[in-house]
């Protein structure tokens, strides 16, 4: 086992769950460092409720403060109290610090383990303070500069110190057009931030400027997964899984499941009560019926389309609630657009059917102008629910990811049925309902 490298060891621990632990086990402290950190969480939780105190003790200080605090936000209070105890006092008082950050804050995220130089330092000095403390800092990629108070002022690649003269002094390499992130600001911003600037490190501040910490690429692509993740699974209708589906025990996998499938049944049973409301309609003229189908599947459908594509965007940042009445009219368009389309198709449709099949008597011609004027209405009703909700949760401090595909269709499928039925009695109302 000793052997292998850390990726070679994840695979062979998902490969044989059974035996995961005795694998880890085998692994001399070094490597048992290394592999932990790139273990998925509930392996992470798994192990240290096994692990020997000694080894825990190890693997826990010689973890990142980063890649620790990752792991003590996903524990129980008490379990987090007991690990604590087999830090040091400084690796201790470092996790406390950054354990103190709002939960889904930037200040979660960070290493306090980065290097730093003064402006009048010469290249040389900074060169040799990279070859004496580098090997204790989260990455060397970015050296930060920090006036005397400690305030940020700059951050300069390697590149630059290793092709400058050693007499040069750091401010000579100076622009001052840095990018920080803010110890509050949300994570979702760090994701963002670093997908548009393609960096390895960002600085992370305070509001005065101060610098506190860093954040690498690892802990945000680590983070990018699992919200990718978790908002999958809530669009699909479902409770985020902590673990993955061949793991999880089958009782919590139902109760993931379960309320959000009470919910849309609950939801599912407002169509009776919107059937029942036209109750009279339908019985003069059952044809009616035949298509409700046909017209609630079309809402359901557009509006699921709809919120999906704008809580995929508002994850990678595209749009946000100030940006309601662009999507908005977009959306008018795009919804006037497919349920004209839809409207056609099912017009012809019902025309073809009653000139080859003879169907729908010598009144086809008002149903077919029902079914398209009703998918018009329909699937626009879709497009604006589908994509005003997840803006509307997020104003709210709700996860959009909680408007799923599920839940706007069945929202669209009650008021699919009003939209229906009401411009059926327009239309018909006079001729075929009297």
């Amino acid at each position: 086992m000793n052997t292998l490298m850390p990726s070679e060891l994840i695979e062979l621990v998902s490969r044989f769950p059974e035996e995961d632990f005795e694998i880890f086990d085998s692994l001399n402290l070094v490597l048992a460092v290394r592999t932990f950190k790139f273990l998925p969480l509930y392996s992470q939780k798994k192990f240290i409720s096994k692990m020997s105190p000694e080894k825990l003790a190890t693997v826990l200080n010689k973890l990142k403060p980063d890649d620790r605090t990752w792991l003590l936000k996903e524990l129980p209070g008490s379990t987090v109290q007991n690990l604590l105890k087999e830090l040091n006092p400084d690796e201790c008082k470092v996790t406390v610090s950054l354990l103190g950050y709002p939960k889904d804050s930037i200040g979660r995220l960070m290493t306090t383990e980065y290097l730093t130089v003064e402006p009048q330092s010469t290249v040389g000095e900074a060169i040799n303070y990279i070859r004496k403390e580098g090997n204790n800092s989260e990455t060397i990629s970015y050296l930060f500069v920090v006036d005397p108070n400690g305030i940020l002022v700059d951050d300069i690649n390697l590149r630059d110190f290793l092709f400058a003269e050693p007499s040069m002094k750091v401010s000579e390499l100076m622009d001052y057009h840095f990018v920080a992130l803010k110890v509050n600001d949300n994570q979702d911003k760090a994701i963002n931030i670093f997908r548009k600037f393609n960096r390895t490190a960002l600085p992370v501040t305070d509001l005065d400027g101060i610098l506190l910490g860093i954040i690498t690429i690892d802990d945000v692509l680590r983070l990018s997964n699992q919200e990718a993740t978790d908002d999958i699974q809530k669009i699909g209708g479902t409770e985020a899984l902590e673990e993955p589906y061949m793991e999880i025990p089958l009782l919590k996998l139902i109760k993931k499941r379960v309320s959000w499938l009470i919910i849309l049944f609950l939801g599912e049973m407002l169509t009776a009560t919107a059937m029942g409301f036209f109750s009279d309609t339908i019985s003069k003229f059952v044809i009616l019926a035949l298509f409700i189908p046909l017209i609630i599947s079309s809402g359901g459908n557009s509006g699921s389309q709809a919120s999906t594509l704008i809580i995929r965007a508002m994850a990678l940042g595209e749009i946000s609630f100030k940006d309601w009445w662009r999507v908005m009219r977009r959306e008018i368009m795009a919804g006037l657009i497919l349920g004209t389309v839809l409207g056609i198709v099912g017009f012809l449709r019902i025309s073809l059917w009653a000139s080859l099949f003879h169907m729908y008597s010598d009144h086809w011609f008002l149903y077919a102008t029902t079914i398209f004027f009703s998918l018009i209405g329909v699937v626009l009703w879709g497009t604006l629910s589908g994509s005003m909700l997840p803006l509307i949760l997020k104003k709210l401090g709700a996860d959009p990811a909680a408007s799923s595909a599920p839940f706007v269709a069945t929202l669209v499928d009650v008021t699919g049925l009003v939209i229906y039925f009401s411009i059926a009695l327009v239309i018909l109302q006079g001729t075929l309902l009297k």
